[in-house]
């Protein structure tokens, strides 16, 4: 399988320097970047990548998360207000993903995932306190009742479902017209990856499922999850869709979905009988892969 979109960063995360506040202080100097955001959104420079500036640009008192070490120079970037965050998708960074090289796009979206949590996590969920950052921003801690708190990733199973020659989409009543994609949900607390895909796919389409195999991951920082992708198959074909999760599922044939990914998602005639995942999303690797397979 190809190198998937937010996979392949060139960031030396340099743990051993988290801890190390003398010689994190060290790197804060002129040679030092800062990645500027738009909010969350990240700015172009003028060569179509990411821009950085210096930590003269960050906004005033300011935290500052380490990302790392690219070629021996830090980078980091600026806590944003809790104004610019939230799980709300802003549109524009679509187009903006499209244009930022993979390397450019997975150290943005390590950055996004990390600026995020940070404004949304500024008091203890133990005692309410307010948390100070650390470990160049790899942990906040709580000044009053100690407690340490670390940026989390939600695991989040997505699923090819097979019968036959056939693959199960599905769509949300969010996704843009036509748009259909792999089904997916939350892996919940006491559950393998296996038992979330045959749990969410009968709870979705009312689907059983087996051979449940894993086929890669993806980190998604929106805000941050980790898409599991995984290849199951079918019982039965007969489809229940849960309308609370669901705007509508359907069995497509494997000559339909290779004219969807041929097509492409933005064809301005489209003829296919679905518009197939975007680029970046694990979806449209995984329905390569199966196309391939």
């Amino acid at each position: 399988m190809k190198p998937i979109a937010f996979a392949g960063s060139p960031l030396d995360r340099a743990d051993h320097l988290r801890g190390d506040a003398d010689a994190l202080a060290g790197l804060m100097n002129w040679r030092a970047r800062l990645l500027l955001l738009d909010g969350l959104n990240p700015a172009m420079g003028e060569d179509g990548g990411l821009a950085w500036g210096t930590l003269a640009d960050a906004p005033q008192d300011a935290e500052l998360v380490f990302l790392g070490l690219i070629e021996g120079k830090a980078h980091f970037a600026a806590v944003p207000g809790i104004d610019a965050t939230g799980v709300s998708f802003d549109p524009r960074v679509w187009q903006i993903m499209h244009l930022l090289s993979a390397p450019d796009l997975a150290t943005y979206g390590t950055a996004r995932c990390l600026v995020d949590w940070h404004a949304r996590h500024k008091f203890c969920a133990r005692c309410g306190q307010p948390t100070t950052l650390t470990k160049g921003g790899w942990q906040r801690n709580c000044n009053d009742c100690g407690g340490e708190h670390f940026p989390r990733t939600d695991p989040v199973t997505i699923m090819l479902v097979e019968h036959g020659d056939s693959l199960l989409l599905g769509r949300q009543p969010r996704f843009p017209p036509r748009a259909f994609s792999a089904l997916a949900g939350f892996v919940e607390p006491g559950e393998t990856i296996e038992e979330a895909v045959a749990r969410e796919v009968h709870e979705e389409a009312g689907i059983r499922v087996r051979d449940v195999t894993y086929i890669a991951t993806q980190p998604w920082p929106f805000p941050s999850q980790l898409m599991i992708g995984c290849h199951s198959i079918a019982q039965d074909t007969d489809i229940t869709i849960d309308e609370t999760e669901l705007e509508e599922a359907r069995w497509f044939t494997r000559d339909e979905v290779a004219e969807a990914m041929a097509e492409g998602r933005d064809a301005p005639n489209p003829t296919a009988a679905f518009a197939a995942p975007p680029r970046a999303a694990i979806a449209h690797s995984l329905i390569k892969w199966w196309l391939e397979k």
